[in-house]
């Protein structure tokens, strides 16, 4: 059924960008991510730190607190991603756009190995308790991202296992309402990541009408979380300027 939408948004009139953690992280992550980006285009940005004991809820809350003054931008990284993407796509008269940082699952989460991840670590920390749990990440990951989670999961503890179960359960959006979105998207991923497969991010920006995917690393990342941040905002300047669909594309499965 045809639609018509804008080829171009003029994120110049934008001032306001909300920006969501991933799963077990923080606003002091997430906001290094985005902020030099945004900031250099004279967007303020609202880092959300989660509600462990209401995730997706202190996310939603916060962009629709964001959103009364008018249309913004919203983005996270992992789930915040997904969680941005969604209310996005409820709200296509109020996002301006959305920077989506390593895409973690399409759809149902069951298969994904993210959502494993967490279910795994909320079990370990149920039976073991944080401290173990964390000198276990912290000698199996890189240094950047061992201190990055020392740091919010000790924050969110006691209600971090909680917190972990629910990003694993919450469903993404399916492949028809990717392709039913009205608003550009600019996706960022990295190639070696396995716990955010390159290819959901791939799928991501094919399905999506407007969308853009830029790659780096994940050593990348972790020498300047802000290269995360930059690559979203470059592939949303290009996802604003691509063509407007023809059409919706609707029926397919992913």
């Amino acid at each position: 059924m045809p639609r018509t939408v804008p080829s171009t948004i003029d994120l110049s009139t934008v001032t306001v960008a909300v920006v969501l953690p991933g799963t077990g992280s923080d606003a002091n992550f997430v906001g290094r991510v985005f902020r030099g980006a945004l900031r250099s285009r004279g967007i303020d940005v609202v880092a959300v730190d989660p509600d462990p004991r209401g995730v997706v809820r202190s996310y939603v809350r916060a962009m629709d607190a964001a959103a009364r003054s008018g249309p913004i931008l919203v983005g996270g990284v992992s789930i915040g991603a997904a969680v941005a993407l969604q209310w996005a796509a409820e709200h296509p008269d109020l996002a301006a756009g959305v920077l989506a940082a390593l895409p973690a699952w399409t759809g149902d989460p069951a298969a994904a190995p993210a959502a494993a991840s967490a279910r795994w670590t909320a079990s370990e920390l149920r039976a073991h308790g944080l401290d173990a749990v964390t000198a276990a990440m912290a000698a199996s990951s890189p240094s950047w991202l061992a201190t990055e989670l020392t740091r919010s999961w000790k924050a969110q503890w006691p209600d971090l296992p909680s917190a972990l179960e629910e990003a694993a359960g919450m469903h993404a959006l399916d492949v028809d309402r990717l392709r039913a979105l009205e608003v550009p998207v600019g996706i960022a991923a990295a190639v070696d990541d396995a716990v955010h497969p390159f290819e959901t991010a791939e799928q991501w920006a094919r399905e999506i009408p407007r969308a853009a995917l830029g790659s780096l690393r994940l050593a990348d990342i972790g020498a300047d979380p802000g290269r995360l941040g930059t690559m979203c905002l470059t592939a949303l300047d290009q996802a604003c300027a691509g063509p407007a669909p023809r059409e919706d594309r609707t029926g397919g499965t992913g």
